[in-house]
């Protein structure tokens, strides 16, 4: 009877197998970051396309836009024509959970509505790139 051997895996064939399961896990999670980057600057143009609609039929409304101490805050107050604020949602924060930053009169028009992006920073590029109301004209 011949001797048997049990064939096992060596330590170099493990550690190949491990390096390249991390470049998948790393691959993979670099793409789900640009997906996750792109959604949320996506809907941080969305909101303020809304919140610029809202300061635009308070304008209609008042012949005036709110005053920069007055902030976004004056969108959310209820009255007898807008029980509900002229903003339903009572959220004035970016996705990254910022406050947007609005100024009247601004110096880009009218006014500017900005959300500084991830870092919360004037400036910066890809994730935390600036987001204005004047670019999404």
């Amino acid at each position: 009877m011949r001797n048997q051997r049990r064939r096992a895996f060596t330590l170099v064939e493990i550690m190949v197998v491990v390096v390249i399961l991390g470049i998948l896990a790393t691959t993979a999670t670099v793409a789900v970051r640009d997906y996750l980057v792109s959604g949320k600057r996506n809907a941080a143009k969305s909101e303020i396309a809304q919140i610029v609609s809202a300061l635009e039929l308070f304008y209609v409304e008042n012949d005036r836009y709110p005053t920069s101490d007055q902030g976004l805050e004056a969108l959310l107050e209820r009255n007898d024509r807008h029980p509900d604020g002229l903003l339903r949602s009572g959220d004035l924060k970016d996705p990254w959970g910022h406050e947007y930053e609005y100024v009247y009169p601004g110096v880009n028009g009218s006014f500017d509505l900005v959300s500084f992006g991830a870092d919360g920073v004037e400036g910066g590029d890809g994730a935390d790139a600036d987001i204005a109301s004047w670019q999404l004209q």
